[in-house]
């Protein structure tokens, strides 16, 4: 086995076993985050009536003409503050961070505490 795979099995069984103690609710959603190479992703997921409320990802118009390359860290920060921005436009203040079986360092945690500065709370 590859050790590429060996990669992505190992994160997605981290992802299992965080998903097991977390779900969002109407009061407190889920902050979803997912990064690829060149993009990263983020959802606030209402668990119980199964719905995203807001997504926003570096393919986002609002985004995407305003950086080159979106697999950085300026990039994953510009995400946590339109992610915030969205959520307190529809009420959401309360959020528990879901870091999709990530280490909580680099693209991971820009976008965490870009959206804690424009008033996310998690």
């Amino acid at each position: 086995m590859s050790s590429k795979l060996k990669k992505r099995e190992s994160r997605l069984r981290r992802h299992k076993r965080i998903r097991k103690k977390i779900a969002g609710t109407d009061e407190k959603p889920r902050l979803s985050v997912f990064k690829s190479l060149r993009h990263i992703y983020a959802q606030v997921i209402n668990d119980e009536q199964k719905v995203t409320i807001v997504s926003v990802c570096t393919l986002s118009p609002e985004i995407k003409e305003k950086i080159k390359y979106g697999g950085n860290i300026a990039a994953s920060q510009l995400v946590g503050e339109l992610i915030a921005k969205k959520a307190k436009a529809l009420g959401i203040k309360n959020v528990v961070f879901d870091r999709g079986g990530y280490i909580y360092h680099g693209r991971v945690k820009a976008l965490a505490e870009a959206a804690r500065e424009n008033g996310l709370q998690f």
